[in-house]
């Protein structure tokens, strides 16, 4: 199939676009003009035409032929900065763009992939969020112009596949790591939650305060078992770059897909008391044991039962396989 990705130099664009080419699809890509990360493509045979989301013209040209198009393209959190008017203009009206030159191409169109985000669930809460999240009846509660922008632009996909028959299907990200980011990640480190705490004054947060400095003292890279009041460990669901791009090819000429609003994420949460000290075992780190008081705690997971039932979706990538790929990736330079 021909298939267009925009932000196909991005963390996921990229893998993407090396998947569909092994699979033997013809890959085009959209790409800002002089975008460095163009590198992440190198070798790889994929057609780039250099232009802009809000370019109406840079779209249609884009879109012009393609079979599937993977509109992963946006302004996020981590880029950036980004004004709310970046926001608005490069995923709203961006995204109207995509869909405006989709329509124009309907003819040959048999999918439109539309990238959102779990950023749109309300999914900090003060006893944590006890049942597994799913797509179809979780509070919405985007907060943050790239959340409000990206539940806009779900909202503008679900209207032209009601009134244009655009054949439609939106994938909700869950935060996503790649490579050996995962070693890092901030909240498993005692220093990410020591700056949260430092200026809390109530006298339970200087108490969880106290024993952040202690554990850090001993040494700055300390990892931290996180824990709520009641001394439940924190628990989030997140996801590997190989577990998203997966979900995407699954979806391919899947006519069930069409219409559907799908979560992506790992095959399963993690918790702080086991990815922690399997963590540290690894990275040769100590780490110490904290209730978090005076704090919302994480404690989520999502309900996958739609993907895997729809797409045949199967992640691979619970915690400790991200740690261990990403240990080997590190050591492997």
């Amino acid at each position: 199939m021909k298939i267009l990705i925009t932000g196909i130099t991005g963390r996921i664009g990229a893998q993407l676009a090396h998947a569909l080419v092994e699979a033997g699809h013809d890959v085009r890509g959209l790409v800002w003009p002089q975008d460095r990360a163009v590198e992440r493509l190198a070798g790889l045979p994929v057609e780039l035409m250099e232009g802009s989301l809000v370019n109406a013209g840079d779209v249609q040209r884009a879109v012009a032929g393609m079979e599937v198009v993977c509109h992963l393209g946006a302004a996020f959190q981590a880029g950036g900065p980004f004004s709310n008017d970046d926001y608005f203009e490069i995923n709203v009206r961006g995204t109207f763009n995509m869909l405006e030159a989709a329509v124009a191409n309907s003819a040959r169109l048999r999918h439109f992939f539309f990238a959102s985000s779990d950023a749109l669930y309300s999914k900090y809460l003060p006893g944590g969020v006890s049942n597994p999240i799913r797509a179809d009846d979780h509070l919405l509660a985007p907060g943050g112009m790239y959340a409000l922008t990206k539940l806009l632009g779900e909202e503008l996909c679900r209207g032209y596949l009601r009134n244009q028959r655009l054949p439609v299907t939106i994938f909700r990200f869950a935060m996503t790591l790649g490579g050996a980011e995962i070693l890092d990640w901030p909240q498993f480190y005692a220093a990410h939650f020591a700056k949260a705490y430092a200026g809390k004054t109530s006298p339970a947060a200087q108490a969880v305060y106290a024993q952040l400095r202690t554990g850090l003292d001993d040494n700055p890279r300390t990892l931290l078992i996180a824990r709520d009041d009641n001394g439940r460990a924190y628990k989030k669901h997140i996801a590997h770059t190989d577990d998203i791009v997966a979900g995407i090819v699954a979806a391919l000429g899947k006519p069930q897909a069409v219409g559907g609003t799908f979560q992506l994420a790992a095959p399963a949460p993690f918790t702080w008391d086991d990815a922690v000290p399997y963590l540290a075992a690894n990275l040769d780190l100590p780490y110490i044991d904290v209730r978090l008081a005076d704090a919302t705690p994480t404690f989520y997971e999502f309900d996958l039962s739609a993907s895997r039932k729809a797409l045949d979706y199967t992640p691979q990538y619970d915690i400790r396989r991200m740690i261990d790929v990403a240990l080997r990736q590190r050591k492997e330079g």
